[in-house]
């Protein structure tokens, strides 16, 4: 696979690497495509300080066996990998070296949709969770701050076609997000590729 050399983002008690184009333009449009049409999205309804509202983008969940993925007090069953899915989890894993065994995938519709800050740091992910998130579609913004150090922050466009690994101690020390935007863009899809033993 021939693509530009990964980036050490060099982020102090994390292990961060963003692959710019870890796909290329056609196979990223063809996946979009695929991925937009195959996959079983759904709305989800979460609670939050005892209040229900429907989660602001869609999400699908997938895995190679029958371990559920539980967050925000959602429960979510896997589907098996199967077509575009299976080839992309292949690539990645060929290229970093690691077996996932689930993946979540989001559809960001609009800017109106996001995802607010957190961590991916649910026991079912046991400890120190890698997470390999790719991204086709519109490019969003993603931002990085540090739970401790408040003045330690990050910001990334993520490309169509990239790929960006979570190693180490990233998600014990480091919360993420994908901002609301009042910009007219359009769908963007991302897999977050995970271990559930």
């Amino acid at each position: 696979m021939l693509f530009e050399s990964p980036i050490n983002l060099k982020m102090n008690d994390a292990d961060v690497i963003y692959y710019p184009n870890f796909f290329n333009k056609n196979e990223s449009d063809i996946y979009f495509k695929s991925l937009l049409n195959n996959l079983n999205w759904k709305q989800d309804t979460i609670t939050v300080f005892g209040k229900s509202y429907l989660q602001p983008r869609l999400t699908a969940f997938y895995a190679s066996n029958s371990n559920t993925y539980t967050y925000s007090n959602i429960e979510m069953k896997p589907h098996l990998f199967s077509g575009d899915l299976l080839k992309i989890k292949n690539s990645i894993e060929t290229e970093v070296g690691i077996n996932f065994t689930s993946c979540l995938a989001n559809l960001y519709r609009d800017g109106k949709d996001s995802n607010g800050w957190h961590a991916d740091d649910e026991k079912e992910l046991g400890k120190n969770p890698i997470i390999a998130s790719v991204s086709f579609g519109e490019e969003r913004v993603f931002h990085f701050k540090h739970k401790l150090e408040k003045t330690q922050k990050k910001k990334l466009i993520l490309k169509h076609g990239s790929l960006l690994l979570m190693k180490g101690e990233t998600q014990k020390n480091w919360l993420h997000q994908i901002p609301k935007t009042k910009k007219d863009i359009g769908k963007r899809i991302n897999l977050t590729f995970r271990i559930i033993a």
